[in-house]
């Protein structure tokens, strides 16, 4: 008998099972959410466990045992962000514009017994000001060009990003390489064989050739 996707995320990540009570409780309130808020892509609800947690969960591996601090841009139901902080004992806030979806993360961070180390901010990234992270990560957010601006509010010396990207990352590398130096490697995702794990260890903006109204 094949293994349900809970047990095979289990089986995956082989965390405690006290963890699983954690991630099984944040993934009751989701689906008690789910239909008045529209938390997720609801033709994804019948694969949550890879979808959604094993493809955040994946990102613990890539993130330094030294790591203490995570922002999750966009974080929308808590991916992977509040997975992150679930698995990890890192202090994460969690950055989300709309208030429903933000009300719903406050509540799975206290039911999954995390709130004591996860902030959640009710604004746009733009908005927040906080110090540089050690891990600053974002899912389905933006395209590259959109969100290295956004990181680069919150980058600091030793600062690691880790994007989950589509299949079409690499024209979205090409169209991000005109403003911004980028020092990355792309790991292949564990719930999608097209689709990568950028992780970025370098960021810069480019300068421009000469200043708005200086000759060149």
């Amino acid at each position: 008998m094949a293994d349900d996707p809970k047990s095979n995320f289990q089986k995956n990540t082989d965390v405690s099972r006290e963890t699983m009570e954690q991630l099984d409780a944040y993934a009751a309130l989701l689906l008690k959410w789910q239909p008045r808020i529209n938390l997720i892509s609801g033709k994804t609800i019948p694969d949550l466990w890879t979808r959604h947690f094993l493809d955040s969960a994946q990102l613990i591996d890539l993130c330094p045992p030294q790591a203490r601090t995570l922002i999750d841009l966009g974080s929308g139901a808590g991916f992977p962000g509040l997975v992150l902080a679930i698995l990890s004992r890192m202090t994460v806030h969690l950055i989300e514009s709309d208030t429903r979806k933000s009300a719903f993360l406050r509540e799975a961070a206290r039911v999954a017994g995390v709130s004591d180390r996860v902030t959640v901010h009710a604004a746009r990234a733009e908005s927040v000001d906080l110090p540089p992270a050690d891990i600053i990560s974002a899912r389905a957010l933006a395209s590259l060009t959109d969100l290295l601006p956004l990181a680069h509010r919150f980058w600091g010396e030793g600062t690691i990003a880790l994007f989950p990207k589509g299949k079409r990352y690499k024209e979205e590398l090409t169209a991000a390489n005109y403003a911004w130096y980028i020092t990355y490697d792309a790991v292949r995702r564990r719930s999608d064989d097209e689709s990568v794990l950028l992780r970025l260890t370098d960021m810069r903006p480019k300068k421009p050739d000469h200043a708005p109204g200086e000759s060149p």
